[in-house]
């Protein structure tokens, strides 16, 4: 009943719909092969449990040098792999850097193994070929069967419990691996310690600690056998030089307890042709996994726990009921809201409690606790997205990103945090555009005094990435912080969304110092050139400078015809500094048609060529906005047809239909929302900029019980133009919406076709 009702809490709307059986249109291995990062496997909507599939070991660093090929690894999963390692119980999805992988379980039989083997050589080790003929995925839940061992594995989750089942084909010398030194990232010191308790015949209970990509990371754990274990042994792969009086016991061999820097287990079934197990995890302690594991699965009823998971996603799909021309499109679109529903992830016990970043026990006190805040990333649509259709669940990230501000010792909100840890990836302080975005979008789920104080205080945090130097200078000098354009333009950004917090709270005086400093782009134009630029402290702007390139010229993950059209928050002033509109177009027209040489992106992993248009990378985020920036000139069908272009040509129903790092969801996030028509092109204003939709008909089910109905007339793959739109009857008269009409609900129609309207939207 817990459950259900926290259910209901996060999607409150979709009480009185009609709900409909919308997993059936999502494919978990979209994104899977290449660069999407992201994993097939098992969990809930937010769930802090990703229990999926691991198909290679690939070391991070090899005598101190980095391995590029773990970079495809960092979901720990690659389509095209012929092997699987195991199933661990923590992913990030997406993401174009890694860690996690905690808890790798894998069943075996015959002779115990210590080591995976190699993809070549499965049979020297416990992996496994599979055919992905013999492999399956939906919301909720995974399965595949194992060649060597000839077990067929079904897997899926509550939010806090991984639950397996093992129905292994023959009946003798039926075992389980427990492989503690495994990992996402991995290296040789990344494990600091392990601890294992074999409490009883059924129930092993342990933890791990990490150093990683989170520099202190700590996972507790309860598993929970379905059956007794017959015999066990703990192997240390990596033995410390003194083991102290413990060198007296054999632990391997059915010895309650073992610890040490690379512990694995193994534990046999004998004759006993299937086993369930439930690994409970906590960020607390082995009693928070005990309490989780006790209030989340009481029973040994797999089909049960998979269908709940199933209806939980259902639920939270059915907040959009969309069709489409092509059921491919729609397979597309449901996937990407799934993806975009994956994170952040719920990161504290049943009973409330957390570990905080100052690594002390909390207890989240009228709010639910997240981590994995991807937020260079999420706050360009993945937040926008959830403050829209899941306010109360926005809200509460923000209160864990405010409860992270609090525990800080830098006295900054988060950049990129998880599992305790801040790891800093990035640049800007975008906490502060999904907490404007909430408050001039009017969620009142935390303090708005408190927020903004924490904003203002992360935004003069002299020792982080240059802002001293931004303060005192206006702008970041090049030689004094590197990818210093991207910084600027990113914290000019940041600080519009502070100034409209300052609106928002009649804060005149904060608003006039932030309005100034969110004009700190201009500092970074070069009108001789046309582009942002690099300059020094001196005030002269680099002289070694080429706008093609993405590496060494100020920009972080990007180039110059990319980022200098990053003022997302100020596109006029942009259009003036640049010459024009005329000027301005001829700029968006060039990024999309011209070619773009791969010398140009060979120094960047995050750029690949499937997620290049012309010049324009879609595959990573700095350009998203980019667009819909023709909606503000004079010609707005250009957004129409450019992103009804994207749409097809970056998203794919297959494993490889991702041209880049889906990263948190925000690649996903964009595809729903450019699918709907709208989008959020500077988080914090309450305005949506408009373009052509490519649902048929969809049904946004708000919160509040107001539901906004999409019709689209003339829908084709070649009308592609808006001729016209109203909302609930009254034509729009600009190529935007607001968030107040969206939620207010009603019947937005816009009629499509092959030819530009050139005269809609014309002052």
């Amino acid at each position: 009943m817990r459950k259900l009702l926290s259910i209901f809490l996060v999607f409150p709307g979709l009480l009185v719909a009609q709900k409909q059986a919308l997993t059936t249109f999502v494919n978990p291995f979209i994104g899977t092969q290449n660069a999407g990062h992201t994993y097939p496997g098992a969990t809930v909507p937010f769930g802090s449990v990703q229990l999926s599939p691991d198909t290679d070991t690939i070391p991070m660093l090899v005598n101190g040098q980095y391995q590029k090929d773990v970079y495809r690894y960092c979901a720990g999963y690659q389509y095209e792999d012929s092997t699987i390692v195991g199933f661990s119980h923590t992913h990030f999805s997406g993401t174009g850097h890694s860690d996690l992988g905690d808890i790798l379980i894998m069943p075996s039989n015959g002779a115990i193994q210590w080591n995976p083997g190699t993809e070549s050589h499965p049979e020297k080790g416990y992996r496994s070929t599979f055919q992905h003929v013999n492999e399956h995925a939906s919301p909720g839940l995974y399965s595949v069967f194992l060649d060597e061992p000839k077990v067929q594995v079904k897997l899926t989750t509550t939010d806090r419990v991984g639950i397996h089942q093992y129905q292994f084909s023959t009946s003798k010398d039926n075992h389980v691996m427990l492989d503690l030194t495994h990992g996402i990232y991995n290296y040789s010191d990344k494990n600091v310690w392990c601890f294992v308790r074999m409490e009883n015949d059924t129930l092993l209970t342990g933890y791990r600690q990490t150093n990683g990509w989170g520099r202190t990371r700590t996972v507790y754990f309860a598993i929970s056998f379905s059956k007794p274990v017959e015999n066990y042994g703990f192997k240390n792969v990596k033995p410390s030089s003194y083991n102290g009086f413990w060198r007296i016991f054999d632990v391997e061999n059915n010895f309650p307890e073992a610890a040490g820097e690379g512990l694995k287990a193994a534990f046999s079934f004998g004759n006993e042709s299937m086993v369930m197990i439930k690994v409970a995890l906590s960020p607390v302690s082995i009693d928070g996994a005990l309490l989780n594991l006790k209030s989340e699965c009481p029973h040994w009823n797999f089909d049960a726990y998979a269908k709940d998971a199933e209806s939980r996603w259902n639920e939270a799909l059915n907040m959009i009921q969309a069709d489409f021309i092509t059921p491919e499109e729609k397979t597309t679109f449901y996937t990407s809201l799934y993806h975009t529903l994956l994170g952040p992830t719920l990161y504290m016990d049943v009973d409330g409690q957390y570990k905080g970043l100052d690594q002390r026990i909390h207890r989240a006190d009228g709010f639910t606790n997240y981590t994995t805040f991807s937020l260079w990333d999420t706050y360009r649509a993945q937040h926008p997205f959830l403050n829209l259709m899941v306010p109360k669940t926005n809200a509460d990230m923000i209160q864990s990103m405010l409860a992270h501000y609090d525990q800080s010792v830098h006295h900054m909100l988060p950049v990129w945090s998880h599992y305790a840890n801040e790891n800093w990836c990035m640049i800007g302080y975008h906490s502060v555009s999904v907490i404007a975005d909430a408050m001039v979008k009017n969620n009142p789920g935390f303090d708005y005094k408190r927020a903004f104080e924490a904003s203002v205080t992360t935004s003069n945090q002299r020792q982080y990435q240059g802002i001293a130097a931004y303060l005192d200078y206006h702008y970041v000098p090049e030689n004094l912080s590197g990818n210093s354009v991207s910084k600027t333009l990113e914290y000019a950004y940041d600080d519009w969304c502070i100034a409209q917090m300052s609106n928002k709270l009649g804060l005149d005086t904060f608003s006039q110092i932030y309005v100034k400093r969110a004009q700190s782009f201009e500092q970074q134009f070069d009108p001789k050139i046309g582009f942002m630029r690099p300059r020094l402290s001196d005030g002269s702007f680099k002289k070694e400078f080429d706008v093609l390139s993405t590496h060494g010229q100020g920009f972080i993950e990007g180039n110059a015809w990319n980022y200098s059209l990053y003022v997302p928050q100020d596109p006029k002033r942009l259009m003036e500094m640049m010459g024009g509109e005329k000027r301005f177009i001829e700029h968006l027209d060039s990024l999309f048609t011209m070619s773009l040489p791969d010398k140009y992106f060979a120094e960047t992993e995050d750029i690949m060529r499937d997620g290049i248009i012309g010049n324009y990378v879609h595959g990573n985020e700095p350009s998203h906005h980019v667009p819909y920036l023709y909606n503000y000139t004079s010609q707005p069908w250009k957004t129409q047809s450019c992103t009804r272009m994207i749409l097809p040509k970056q998203y794919k129903a297959k494993p490889d239909g991702l041209g880049g790092n889906d990263d948190c969801g925000q690649m996903s996030a964009w595809y729903v929302f450019s699918s709907l028509g709208f989008y959020p092109v500077a988080p914090g204003s309450p305005n949506y900029a408009l373009t052509s939709p490519s649902v048929t008909h969809a049904i946004l089910h708000f919160a509040d019980g107001k539901q906004l109905e999409i019709k689209t007339k003339k829908q084709s793959a070649q009308n592609v133009y808006i001729q016209s739109v109203t909302l609930n009857g009254v034509p729009l008269e600009l190529p935007q919406i607001t968030h107040s009409q969206i939620t207010g609900g009603g019947i937005l129609e816009i009629t499509l076709g092959p030819k530009p309207n050139k005269t809609l939207f014309r002052p």
